[in-house]
């Protein structure tokens, strides 16, 4: 009874029953000329009352499916939407479980990148401590070194100085002679031990007769140089010298009114070793 096309109930047998019944009805109540007995108004009244049913009922079957037809169409909405949630939540198992992954390889991650930095702070500091006992050891080594250089350079430059002396000594020696040929031989021989001093930075000077006296250049062979204030240098008795530019020692001299010179000189000054050391 339910209309394919338009989807509503057909209602003209439900309003044709209910016509025959309140025709029967009627037949039943009208051509009595006696007062109707109990029988006829109990089926004139039920036909009555079937007739009312049947044209209602129509409505009634057509209320119900398109409220069964509401809930179905409802039903269908909320299928799909639970099949939508049943697929968000399989996304969402599926995001947490690569997030999960992802927690844990970034964890892996950060506790290799974190015993990289210890095990790279330990090879910094391993390497600190190697290269600081290196530099300490260099340096023990660089200073020993130096301290022998100083030793070996002190005592090359006393025995230059030394050998000097004594060909200053001996040119001196040369010119008390006399003799102009010594003289001469002394005299190249004094300038190429000189010159060859020059050549690793000592040089030889002495100082000029009538040279005024000047305490930082000039030694007194005898007296007391605080006594020697506007005296004149009257000879050289030892030369001075200079290694490198600064003053090794001073040139030792007799001035004017000192005694008379010797033929050489007794006791020449040493050279100071810390001067030499430094130089």
């Amino acid at each position: 009874m339910l209309d394919q096309v338009a989807g509503k109930l057909s209602k003209w047998p439900f309003f044709l029953g209910d016509a025959l019944l309140l025709g029967a009805a009627f037949c039943l109540y009208r051509p009595s000329p006696l007062p109707a007995g109990p029988w006829h108004l109990f089926f004139a009244v039920s036909c009555v009352v079937v007739g009312a049913g049947l044209g209602i009922l129509p409505f009634v079957l057509e209320y119900q499916a398109t409220m069964r037809v509401a809930e179905a169409g409802a039903l269908t909405t909320v299928v799909a939407q639970i099949k939508d949630l049943e697929r968000l939540a399989g996304q969402i198992a599926s995001a947490t479980g690569q997030w999960q992954n992802t927690q844990e390889q970034a964890d892996k991650t950060a506790a290799a990148a974190r015993e990289i930095a210890e095990r790279m702070a330990a090879e910094v500091q391993g390497f600190t401590q190697f290269m600081q006992r290196a530099n300490d050891g260099e340096k023990a080594t660089l200073r020993l070194e130096v301290e022998k250089l100083r030793r070996a350079e002190n005592d090359w430059l006393q025995v230059l100085v030394r050998t000097l002396d004594h060909v200053f000594a001996l040119h001196q020696g040369a010119l008390r002679s006399g003799q102009p040929n010594l003289i001469g031989q002394m005299g190249s021989f004094q300038n190429a031990c000189r010159e060859a001093a020059r050549r690793v930075g000592l040089a030889p000077f002495t100082a000029n007769d009538s040279e005024p006296f000047d305490d930082q250049r000039h030694q007194l062979a005898e007296g007391d140089a605080k006594n020697a204030t506007d005296a004149l240098v009257a000879e050289t008795v030892a030369a001075g010298y200079t290694f490198q530019g600064k003053l090794l020692r001073p040139a030792l001299v007799r001035l004017r009114d000192g005694p008379a010179t010797p033929a050489a000189p007794p006791d020449l000054p040493k050279l100071p070793a810390d001067k030499a050391a430094g130089c």
